[in-house]
């Protein structure tokens, strides 16, 4: 608790009359800082005393002194002057091109040729090209004896990252360069129905002639058609698998899958791996072999129990197959991937949690093998507090929690005549105070103060808070703590909580607009997060008279979690120069987690 009293005095200081003494400092960015961004802030602070310049020009500060102004940036190299009194700092800051250098002469564009990994892909798919040049040229692939003429596409629409929509700044980027399209279905260029091994076609060679001359360059990924009379099977190996929609992290996730599930393999792109029912996965997750038959199974019957605060139902299968889970207001959906139904008799008993289960198959059509079986799981209450998917052998086991107990009891003070409303007893709330260590400062304010420090100070005023209102509470961290967001997660995981917060305080990439930008932000992943997440956040804009920066579905490692509605709190922006003295006030810290768990309680309320 002494170090928490001291970062606690630290904030204290921010706003007295000895801070006035700070000298001329910046946070962000660093002397040599690197940018794509057409524009950049200045994070930092000095005396309010005097007048702090850049290049020249006076710029605006908070009272405390701090400031956070956005210039423009020329491509190439931009020189800043700060001065303050008889203070200097020089920055230079470099801005490159987000576009790819085009070559003088007859030659690609370096790294642009497709496909820059291996792949393998059934017969009949679609492979496609693609390749950067001068414009004007003529552009061809040979692959496999064949070649293939590619269309030139003069303007390209390119996508911004996904962190655009926190700037606001997320449509399409049209992108002035010559690309070099086309696609072609691998089976015709190379027949393989009757083969039992697959085929390896090489790598692609293109061909540039523009001008009279003629250059050729192989791309640098390998393609080889897999054989349909084989079937090599991929088994996840990992707790949870993470399976996305595509063969790299830039795509979305979908419903881990557990481990033991199996699957055929029906495409590779480098260390990733296409599973028959669709979803990706990366080649260490599993364990890969060959087998005679696809992995396939029946269903038949299916039963269910309670066991302590989970109602689990059990699904016997065959093989351990590819599972989906959709959430609604008051329904869960589990799908079973490459499943056929043969079922007559469901045993399912009056639960506490669950009202009714329906199932439905999902047909193919006639000559595909992906058939599906959807149980649909409809709610007693208006909120979902958690489920679980596991194999135990080959049966899976969903386990959905129930409510918590709330037992709103009260305590009588020491002198017997005040008494203490509990409304959180019977909750177990997790807090995990974001960031941690030396390593790991987060974001930092105009005067370095790092968000490390204020999000555990804030967290251990939480904590206290609803220990207050008869909440058991868990801290990730209690201290300066080396923790990844794995670590975290597994915590939440194992400790299994009524509810998950992760205290954070926020910032933005180079193109916002520091000086501007302010308030809460709120971040939920699962549906059963959604309404917590919005309730808490408006109660905290209405009650703190805050600004509100949003509430965003985001795939963040602490939104992540299935085994309780967990949320991720940005409660101000540490690079704003006003609403950071806000952020490290401790009378308004103290108002802030008396915000928190006050609106803990008041959604609480609706659930019930």
């Amino acid at each position: 608790m002494k170090r928490i009293l001291g970062l606690a005095a630290f904030g204290c200081m921010i706003v007295s009359p000895a801070w006035a003494e700070q000298p001329l400092y910046i946070a962000y960015p660093p002397a040599e800082h690197e940018t794509t961004s057409n524009r950049i802030f200045f994070i930092g602070s000095a005396s309010p005393d005097a007048e702090v310049t850049v290049n020249g020009e006076v710029i605006e500060r908070s009272p405390a002194g701090h400031f956070a102004p956005s210039f423009s940036l020329e491509m190439g190299e931009n020189i800043f002057k700060l001065r303050h009194q008889d203070e200097e700092i020089i920055l230079k800051i470099n801005r490159t091109s987000n576009l790819p250098e085009i070559p003088e002469g007859v030659a690609f564009v370096e790294d642009s040729l497709q496909p820059k990994v291996n792949l393998s892909r059934l017969p009949g798919e679609l492979v496609c090209f693609s390749a950067i040049a001068p414009p004007n040229g003529r552009v061809s692939v040979e692959l496999g004896g064949e070649t293939i003429r590619l269309s030139r596409q003069n303007q390209f629409l390119d996508l911004p990252s996904n962190f655009a929509v926190l700037t606001g700044n997320n449509q399409p980027i049209a992108l002035e360069i010559s690309k070099y399209q086309g696609c072609v279905e691998i089976g015709k260029i190379f027949p393989v129905s009757n083969r039992r091994n697959q085929v390896n076609l090489g790598q692609p060679q293109y061909k540039l002639t523009l001008k009279g001359e003629t250059v050729t360059q192989n791309a640098p990924g390998n393609i080889t058609i897999i054989s349909p009379a084989e079937f090599e099977i991929a088994e996840v190996t990992v707790d949870e698998g993470v399976a996305r929609t595509g063969p790299s992290t830039t795509y979305s996730r979908l419903t881990p899958l557990p481990k033991g599930t199996r699957a055929r393999i029906t495409g590779r792109e480098g260390d990733y791996l296409r599973l028959d029912y669709g979803g990706w996965i990366k080649v260490d997750e599993t364990r890969t072999f060959k087998g005679k038959l696809p992995p396939q199974s029946f269903i038949r019957s299916a039963s269910s129990r309670q066991i302590g605060e989970w109602t689990e139902v059990y699904f016997p299968l065959q093989i351990p197959v590819p599972v989906t889970v959709k959430q609604d207001n008051q329904s869960l959906t589990l799908t079973l991937h490459n499943t056929t139904a043969q079922t007559d008799t469901i045993r399912f008993d009056d639960s506490p949690l669950i009202e009714r289960m329906d199932w439905e198959p999902v047909l193919s059509p006639m000559g595909e093998q992906q058939q599906a079986v959807q149980y649909t799981f409809h709610f007693k209450t208006n909120q979902q507090w958690g489920y679980k998917l596991r194999y135990e052998g080959t049966t899976l086991v969903l386990s959905l929690k129930h409510p918590p107990e709330i037992k709103e009891v009260s305590e009588s003070s020491f002198f017997g005549d005040i008494f203490s409303p509990k409304p959180l007893a019977g909750m177990y709330i997790l807090i995990d105070p974001g960031h941690g260590s030396e390593n790991d400062l987060g974001a930092k304010g105009p005067t370095g103060y790092p968000e490390k420090d204020v999000n555990l100070v804030v967290s251990y005023l939480l904590q206290n808070e609803l220990i207050k209102r008869g909440a058991r509470v868990y801290m990730t961290r209690k201290s300066e703590e080396d923790l990844f967001p794995k670590d975290r997660v597994k915590m939440i995981n194992e400790e299994e909580p009524d509810l998950a917060i992760s205290v954070h305080y926020n910032a933005l990439p180079d193109n916002g607009d520091a000086i501007n930008t302010k308030g809460i932000g709120t971040f939920w992943y699962h549906p059963q997060a959604h309404s917590f997440a919005v309730f808490l956040h408006n109660y905290l804009v209405e009650t703190l008279d805050r600004p509100s920066y949003g509430v965003f579905w985001n795939n963040l490692a602490l939104t992540r979690p299935a085994v309780t509605p967990s949320i991720l709190l940005e409660l101000g922006f540490m690079i704003n120069p006003v609403e950071f003295e806000w952020i490290v006030n401790p009378q308004e810290q103290r108002k802030l987690a008396v915000a928190l768990a006050d609106g803990i309680v008041e959604w609480v309320k609706t659930t019930q």
